[in-house]
């Protein structure tokens, strides 16, 4: 689509979300559809069949309130997880439902845009605690590493689809927020 349609400019050059009314609007290929799929679906298995309070991930998606006092967080955890878990599932799930067959448009109501945008971070979350990635960690200097390494591995692919995700995140952030796409 180099027509200036959703989320690809005229010069054909993809601009991903942008927005169009009330809606947010961006054209995805059919490897961001099956990546978006894939990642998504591992969130849901992660947040159920795979939940486990020693698993790293989780412990970063659900973080002690009281990191000093775990008795309290427990507490706390226990009137709060279900629902919290719950929401997360929902957001992966809003996604998927959100998801082209196979390529196409996606078109997000403002309440469709913010599970995105939660579901993109822990997603984002989870990859990075995957990854041994933190905030000091420069992403560029990271796969420039990989890459070097072995140009095939799945840590390639893994720091690629965490660096899509961050730029698929912040055109959609910055479509919400009425800035500019870059």
């Amino acid at each position: 689509m180099g027509d200036g349609g959703p989320g690809v400019s005229a010069d054909g050059a993809a601009t991903l979300f942008v927005r169009r009314g009330e809606r947010y609007v961006a054209w995805l290929a059919e490897d961001e559809v099956r990546v978006l799929r894939k990642v998504s679906a591992e969130m849901v298995g992660l947040l159920t069949d795979g939940f486990g309070h020693d698993d790293p991930v989780v412990r970063r998606l659900f973080p002690d309130v009281y990191p000093d006092a775990p008795d309290d967080s427990a507490e706390f955890r226990r009137f709060t997880e279900g629902e919290l878990k719950t929401g997360k599932v929902d957001q992966a799930g809003a996604v998927l439902a959100g998801l082209p067959e196979r390529e196409g448009e996606v078109s997000l109501d403002p309440e469709a845009a913010d599970a995105w945008l939660r579901a993109l971070t822990d997603a984002r979350l989870a990859m990075g605690v995957r990854l041994g990635l933190d905030a000091d960690t420069d992403l560029r200097v990271e796969l420039d590493l990989a890459v070097d390494d072995d140009p095939g591995s799945s840590r390639v692919f893994q720091l690629s689809v965490y660096a899509y995700l961050g730029f698929l995140q912040e055109s959609l952030l910055e479509a919400v927020m009425g800035a500019p796409v870059r």
